[in-house]
């Protein structure tokens, strides 16, 4: 009988924890979890969807000519590819006064994507600006671990989330404007 009345209060703790849940997202909202190396996939395909805008802010972008086909530069391809079929991309790196190995690596990415027409700002160099973040239309955010490097795409143990939902979409929108405000040429 014990376990009987146990068993009906979890049930009712996780029904009311469902419901709840559901009324902070409703059905044309939803967050996805993105594990490890499903991140570069799913950011791959989102790029090459987009319709009118991406927004990214990264903190370490690396481009490895000697590795064309390696995960960060298929992405860089990705954002100049969307630059050149109308997507309104715009980027905010990382540069410091005292991560001169970040500066050179996001100076270098950036510069690649400049010529290939994406619209490219760093941040203050007295602020680390340390988010990874993208926004697809207007609609959809992808926030998490992930730099856009060899071993965050390929190997190391990463966590993101994709955030469907337009109220929050809009706050995170917010951000990056206030952010692209601060930055540099």
């Amino acid at each position: 009988m014990k376990n009987k009345v146990w068993l009906n209060v979890l049930c009712t703790i996780i029904l009311t924890l469902f419901i709840s849940s559901s009324a902070v997202l409703s059905s044309t909202q939803s967050i996805k979890i993105i594990k490890d190396q499903e991140y570069f996939p799913l950011v791959d395909r989102a790029i090459k969807d987009a319709k009118s805008s991406i927004q990214v802010i990264a903190f370490e972008i690396g481009y490895y000519p000697e590795h064309p086909l390696s995960p960060s530069n298929i992405l860089i391809q990705d954002l100049i590819a969307a630059q050149r079929r109308g997507v309104r991309v715009r980027v905010i790196l990382e540069v410091s006064d005292w991560n001169q190995r970040v500066t050179k690596k996001n100076k270098y990415s950036g510069k690649i994507l400049s010529k290939g027409g994406v619209k490219v700002r760093y941040d203050p160099p007295d602020i680390t600006t340390h988010a990874k973040l993208i926004i697809i239309d207007s609609s959809v955010a992808i926030l998490g671990s992930n730099n856009w490097t060899y071993y965050s795409l390929a190997k190391n143990r990463e966590l993101a989330v994709l955030i469907h939902s337009p109220s929050i979409v809009r706050e995170i929108k917010d951000y990056f404007e206030n952010l692209w405000k601060e930055s540099r040429s």
